[in-house]
């Protein structure tokens, strides 16, 4: 008797969908290919990515690279079943990172990865990310599309970014020039950004059990999931006319660690800063996050930006030219000499 033949099993049968992958290929395409230019050699699908390296404007062009996430931001996102503008937060948040040091960018690249790929929802994630590129004049160069059964909750999936730009050497920001008596200005935030989630959500959904629905007055009546989802403002349109200037001393890009952590990175021995609390207008959100966890001024200022997304320091009497290229520019404090540190001094 003839021993029945057991039935094969496929790769989609362990839960990984090529049919899938190829689809969110086809989908991300064209978003793609709507941020090339004209050094970009390569179309999406290829083994890497090519880009022009040729830098005819710059006498010694300097590459700046950085990689980053959004962090928990991702698990408001997907609470609220809206993924259009976690891919902004994700390119803008890069952009910023090598904006600091005076770099422009030149092309980006993301994973994303998930347990189950819904090819419309990768899609629209990509939209978020061609939507910035196109802003910032930068090439949405490829990317890697990973599904893994098992190691995401359904619904769930992560995001990783990975950015170039160039600046020529003589025009590099690095700080070395920063000295007692500088002015420092704070670029107005859209809200938390990318970085404190996961405080704000075991304050807010755990600790005050609201939901993305919410609805509370000190934030106007708007959902909770709404002002949380505000993208990650990008400095770049604002900054880039002023970067060859020579009076931008120096540039923060408040992210994890907040004013507290950050602004110390691009300091010279020797000085610190005094930042005035009050000096501007600080979001509604973190006034409900720190009544809710009753937290000290402290932990709010390494955790969270505070309505701050960038600082940029200046000489004095530079201060009144810069601050007429920006919509919303406080200063916000001064560079006094002493150890390399934040003090927060209330108005």
């Amino acid at each position: 008797m003839t021993k029945a033949k057991s039935s094969s099993i496929t790769y989609a049968d362990s839960g990984v969908s090529i049919d899938n992958a190829n689809r969110t290929v086809s989908l991300i395409k064209e978003l793609a290919r709507s941020t090339f230019n004209s050094k970009t050699l390569t179309e999406i699908g290829s083994f890497g990515g090519m880009f022009d390296a040729s830098f005819p404007g710059m006498k010694s062009p300097v590459l700046v690279a950085s990689a980053d996430g959004v962090g928990t931001k991702l698990k408001i996102a997907q609470m609220a079943n809206r993924h259009d503008t976690i891919g902004e937060d994700l390119v803008n948040h890069c952009v910023n990172d090598i904006l600091v040091q005076g770099a422009r960018p030149l092309f980006f690249m993301d994973y994303f990865a998930t347990g189950k790929l819904d090819p419309e929802v990768a899609a629209t994630v990509v939209s978020g990310m061609a939507k910035a590129c196109k802003e910032s004049g930068c090439v949405l160069l490829g990317g890697e599309t990973a599904e893994m059964p098992s190691m995401y909750l359904h619904g769930e999936y992560d995001l990783a970014g990975f950015i170039v730009g160039s600046v020529d050497k003589e025009n590099v920001i690095d700080g070395k020039l920063i000295e007692d008596g500088d002015v420092l200005l704070g670029l107005a935030s859209n809200g938390l950004h990318t970085n404190g989630y996961s405080l704000a959500r075991k304050l807010l959904f755990e600790k005050c059990s609201y939901d993305v629905n919410t609805t509370l007055p000190e934030l106007g009546n708007e959902k909770l999931g709404d002002v949380l989802l505000r993208p990650h403002k990008s400095y770049l349109r604002e900054i880039a006319p002023l970067l060859n200037s020579g009076m931008i001393k120096g540039l923060a890009h408040i992210t994890g660690g907040g004013l507290l952590e950050n602004i110390p990175r691009i300091l010279t021995e020797g000085v610190g800063v005094e930042i005035k609390r009050g000096s501007w207008t600080e979001l509604p959100i973190f006034g409900v996050l720190q009544d809710a966890g009753k937290l000290d001024d402290k932990e709010m200022f390494r955790t969270f930006n505070m309505g701050i997304g960038m600082v940029l320091i200046c000489a004095l009497g530079d201060k009144e030219v810069l601050q007429s290229n920006f919509r919303e520019c406080f200063e916000i404090g001064r560079v006094v000499s002493g150890e390399k540190a934040v003090k927060i001094v209330n108005d």
